[in-house]
């Protein structure tokens, strides 16, 4: 019995050692000093979600989305170096999706710099329309921080240095994707100052707004900062942006700070998307309007000059959206001898003018392109069918249930001999008037529901307007873009555009044409714009390069001292001065 009590308890014993045994040899894992040592020859096998494992773990995002709470370098006028910031898009609220990161290592050297070596993923990254593009750095610069700041060396740069390291990360402009930023200064004691700058023009970007030199916009209102806010072109997104440079009164835009939450620390506040018509104000008397225009790479033979206000506030300080687009083009693409000028007013929102201003240009370049019917309005000067049939492939495409627009189109053409014609279509009451050897054309109808043009048009379907009745569904248009929901409950309304006669423009004629929207029209006759013309003509008459847009703003600027309650774009056309404008289309 003793005996069996020994061996039960040696077996125990025995079998307790093994298990330590055991533990220990999988714990240090002896094997992997040599079981490995074919591992080259051998094939391993990589599961799926290994392939679609980011390179950078997650930790990197994190320490990205940390770090773009940049700290930045000011001297005594509020100059900020870390101008990555501006590259940086505007903070959103809720759920932050992160962004897969093209491969990159950093590396710091001594004196704390940063080196982005970055490889750009050939299949990342490509914009439509372009063949290549070229390697960009990303949107979100990562900032190394030797213990939450990096070394104020900055304070005792000179300004140029400063520049050309605000230039060092500024993004490119991409060829045949220019953009133009106008800035008018609309109130505050620099009232009536104008400023424009190119995205191709990168020695003069970034553009700067302060109230001493070196800025670019000098306004003097003691509450303007010396170096106040900032506008870049940001080529990754094709966008101006707006950035406030730490200033102590604060940036608005369109009535919303956009200045740093700390207002005392003089930090700079994020990066804010322009768009045209927006208002940018500086501490509270000076107002800025904005316009953008897109350039592309060609030219006009005559003066053309655009521009627009939205006009923003109205009675009792009532914000007004902007829900004009004005465009034009030429040559469109693929015919070299026609342009095409536009203006839509919106209602309801400014999508449907969008649509509208794209499209528009589209279908008339289509239906151009095709030789017979391009040789057919050569030969017998008229482009009735091609307006026609843009406007209703226009209309066709538009998926615009609850917003609307009028439309406004001049088609001009040449005929190499020096002579050009113009023809006029439109929908809505944005009009077009044109003076031809001191004869006045109308070359658009309106179309108001009270116009005696349009009763009589609602009348021949046979469903006449009732007595005083003014709106159709709650519009005073009866014709229009978009509006689907509308045209489906009332058959009254209509897309079918007014087609004007042919204008022959001989060289000799002095011509010119005017578009505008009916914010321009309800409160200047055309009688008072012809004289309006003739007189900034004569007072303008040796600078024949910018009197377009010279007569553009005096018009526009007629409209503001009239004190207008709606949206205003122009566009001028003059025929008589015949040297090579650039082109520009609405953005």
């Amino acid at each position: 019995m003793a005996m069996l009590q020994s061996i039960v308890l040696f077996t125990l014993l025995l079998l307790m050692l093994l298990l330590i045994i055991i533990l220990i040899l999988f714990a240090f894992k002896p094997w992997r000093f040599f079981s490995f040592s074919s591992s080259s020859t051998r094939s391993r096998t990589i599961k799926v979600g290994d392939l679609e494992r980011p390179l950078v773990p997650d930790d990197v995002d994190l320490t990205q989305e940390q770090s773009n709470d940049l700290t930045r370098n000011y001297d005594l006028e509020g100059a900020c170096h870390q101008n990555e910031a501006l590259l940086r898009p505007p903070r959103t609220q809720g759920l932050i999706h992160k962004q897969r990161l093209p491969s990159a290592s950093i590396h710091l050297t001594q004196g704390d710099s940063l080196v982005l070596d970055v490889v750009s993923d050939p299949s990342e990254d490509i914009l439509v329309g372009q063949t290549l593009k070229r390697p960009l750095v990303t949107d979100r610069l990562v900032e190394v921080q030797n213990h939450g700041r990096l070394p104020n060396q900055s304070q005792n740069l000179k300004y140029g240095v400063e520049n050309d390291r605000l230039q060092e990360f500024l993004p490119k402009a991409i060829n045949g994707q220019r953009s133009c930023l106008s800035l008018e200064v609309v109130s505050g004691p620099s009232r009536g100052l104008r400023c424009s700058v190119q995205s191709a023009s990168t020695s003069k970007l970034p553009l700067t707004i302060g109230r001493v030199s070196p800025s670019d916009l000098l306004l003097k209102d003691a509450e303007v900062s010396g170096k106040h806010a900032m506008i870049n072109w940001n080529s990754n997104k094709l966008k101006w942006e707006l950035v406030d440079m730490g200033s102590l009164n604060g940036t608005l835009l369109n009535s919303q700070p956009i200045n740093h939450p700390d207002t005392g620390s003089r930090h700079w506040g994020d990066p804010m998307e322009l768009a045209s018509g927006d208002t940018i104000t500086l501490g509270t008397t000076s107002k800025i309007c904005v316009h953008i225009s897109s350039q592309s790479e060609c030219l006009a033979p005559f003066g053309v000059g655009m521009i627009s206000d939205p006009m923003s506030l109205r009675r009792g300080g009532k914000k007004l959206p902007m829900e004009d687009v004005c465009y034009y083009e030429w040559p469109l693409p693929g015919v070299d001898q026609f342009g095409i000028f536009g203006i839509c007013d919106g209602h309801g929102g400014v999508e449907a003018a969008q649509s509208a201003s794209k499209i528009l240009p589209e279908m008339v370049a289509t239906i151009l392109s095709d030789s017979v019917k391009r040789e057919r309005v050569l030969s017998q000067c008229d482009a009735s069918d091609v307006l026609r049939d843009a406007f209703s492939q226009t209309e066709a495409c538009m998926n615009n249930y609850y917003e609307g627009c009028t439309a406004t189109v001049l088609l001009v053409w040449a005929d190499g001999d020096g002579n050009f014609f113009a023809q006029c279509a439109n929908v809505g009451d944005s009009a077009c008037l044109m003076n031809v050897g001191d004869k006045q054309i109308k070359m658009t109808e309106d179309h108001k529901v009270t116009s005696s043009s349009e009763r009589l048009r609602i009348e021949g379907i046979g469903e006449p307007l009732k007595d005083g009745e003014t709106r159709l569904c709650g519009l005073n248009l009866a014709r229009v873009l978009g509006d689907k929901f509308v045209k489906q409950q009332d058959s009254r309304f209509s897309s079918e555009p007014y087609i004007s006669q042919v204008v022959h423009i001989s060289q000799t004629s002095g011509a010119f044409a005017l578009l505008a929207s009916d914010g321009f029209w309800d409160v200047v006759s055309a009688k008072k714009a012809i004289q309006l013309v003739a007189q900034t003509r004569e007072r303008h008459c040796t600078d024949k390069e910018n009197l377009a847009e010279t007569i553009a703003n005096v018009l526009l600027n007629e409209a503001r001292m009239l004190r207008t309650k709606d949206n205003t774009s122009i566009i001028f056309l003059d025929f008589e001065s015949r040297s090579r404008i650039s082109c520009k289309v609405d953005s």
